[in-house]
C-alpha cells in the first residue's frame, strides 16, 4: 500500500520553482502568531487612515448621525477636543465635510472666508498644527438642489438653452470651484480634495491655487468616483440629498472600469497630486488597476454604505464588527491604497494600538 511518505512529490520534470506536497507545507507559516506576522505581505497601521469628520454652524454641537451609529455633526466649538482625541491615536489627517446654516443656488457658503469649513481649518490647526486638513472640495453640501455644480435653469442669469435643464454647469463650477479652494487654502488646508467630478476640475484648481500662491497645497483628486448606492447614509451625515433626478450625469457608471482609467490619467495631467478611488470595497478591481498604472499616492474611501452595513450588521450580531472591520480595511490596502478614508479610523487605530 502507497503511503504520503512513499511518494515522491517533486515539481514536474524541469520545473524546480514549485515544489509539492509534502514536501511543501504552506501551513507552517500559519502554525502561530509569531510566525504569520513574519510572513504577512501586507500590514495596516494607523498612519494608513484618514478620518471623515462633518461640521456645522452651532454650539456645543455632537449630533448623532442616525444611519451612521458612532458618527456625529460637530460644531466649530467642539473640534478642538476632538481632534485631540484623534491626534492622540496616532490618525495623521482629517477630512472635512461642511454643514452651512444655509444653502442657495451657487452653494455660496463654501467659498465664504467665514463658512464652516474655513471656521473648522482653523480652529483645528490652532489646537494641533500638526494634524493634516484635507478639505472636500464639492458644492453639494452648501447648494439648495443638492447638486455638485450651478444648475442650468430657465429663470437662472446662466440659462443656457442649448443645454438640458437641469444640467450641471461644468465651466462655471470650475470658477467656484477654484475660488473655494483658494478660501480653504487661506484658512490653511494642506490638501485640496474635488470630489465633484466636473471635467478639469483639477486643473482648473491647481491653476487658481498658484495664481493665488498655494503653489504648496497640494490636490487629492476623487479621480474616479462613481454613481453609487453606498452614499445613502452620507446624504443624511452631510444633509445633501439632491433634490431632483441623480448625480449619475457627472459620477461614473458602476459598470465601467476603462473609463476610470481614463479619468486618472486625465487629472494626473492636470497636476494631481494623489488619486483617490471612491467607494473602496466594490471597486477593489478599479483600486488595483489605478496602483499598476500610476505611481502617485493612492487613496480609497471606504464610504457611509460600507461602514452602515457592517454597523448594522454587527448590532444584530450577525458578525464580529472588529474583525470584519479590519478584514475590510486590509483588504482595501492589499488591493494598492497607500492610505484609507474610513469612519472605522478611530475605532480601528485602538484595535491596532492594543495589538490586534
Amino acid at each position: 500500500m502507497t503511503t504520503i511518505q512513499d511518494k515522491r512529490s517533486f515539481a514536474p520534470a524541469g520545473d524546480t520553482s514549485l515544489a509539492q506536497f509534502p514536501i511543501a507545507r504552506p501551513r507552517r507559516l500559519r502554525l502561530s502568531a509569531g510566525i504569520r506576522r513574519l510572513a504577512r505581505e501586507t500590514t495596516l497601521s494607523v498612519t494608513d487612515f484618514i478620518y471623515p469628520l462633518f461640521v456645522r454652524y452651532g454650539k456645543d454641537e455632537r449630533r448623532p448621525i442616525g444611519s451612521m451609529s458612532g458618527q456625529y455633526q460637530w460644531s466649530v466649538d467642539r473640534l478642538p477636543d476632538e481632534i485631540g482625541k484623534i491626534v492622540a491615536l496616532g490618525i495623521p489627517a482629517v477630512m472635512l465635510f461642511g454643514v452651512p446654516a444655509t444653502k442657495d443656488a451657487t452653494g455660496s457658503g463654501n467659498y465664504d472666508p467665514e463658512g464652516v469649513v474655513p471656521q473648522a481649518i482653523r480652529a483645528i490647526k490652532a489646537a494641533a498644527p500638526e494634524m493634516v486638513v484635507i478639505s472636500d472640495m464639492c458644492f453639494c453640501e452648501y447648494t439648495d438642489h443638492g447638486h455638485c455644480g450651478i444648475i442650468n435653469t430657465p429663470d437662472a442669469p446662466h440659462y443656457t438653452p442649448r443645454l438640458p435643464e437641469g444640467y450641471v454647469m461644468n465651466d462655471l463650477t470650475l470658477e467656484l470651484l477654484a475660488r473655494a479652494s483658494v478660501t480653504h487654502a487661506e484658512a490653511g488646508a494642506d490638501i485640496i480634495a474635488p470630489s465633484g467630478m466636473m471635467d478639469g476640475m483639477v486643473g482648473a484648481i491647481r491653476a487658481g491655487l498658484n495664481a493665488s500662491g498655494f503653489e504648496y497645497v497640494a490636490i487629492l483628486s476623487y479621480a474616479a468616483k462613481y454613481a453609487s448606492g453606498f452614499y445613502g447614509p452620507f446624504r443624511e451625515a452631510a444633509e445633501s440629498p439632491p433634490q431632483f433626478g441623480d448625480r449619475s450625469q457627472y459620477q461614473m457608471d458602476p459598470a465601467n472600469r476603462r473609463e476610470a482609467l481614463r479619468e486618472v490619467a486625465l487629472d494626473v495631467a492636470e497636476g494631481a497630486d494623489m488619486l483617490m478611488v471612491k467607494p473602496a470595497l466594490p471597486y477593489l478591481d478599479v483600486l488595483s488597476a489605478v496602483r499598476q498604472a500610476y505611481d502617485l499616492p493612492l487613496a480609497a474611501y471606504q464610504v457611509s454604505g460600507e461602514y452602515a452595513m457592517l454597523m448594522a450588521a454587527a448590532a444584530n450580531g450577525w458578525l464580529d464588527l472588529r474583525r470584519c472591520a479590519l478584514e475590510s480595511l486590509i483588504g482595501i490596502k492589499r488591493a494598492g491604497a497607500d492610505m484609507i478614508l474610513t469612519y472605522f479610523a478611530k475605532d480601528a487605530a485602538a484595535w491596532l494600538a492594543k495589538g490586534v
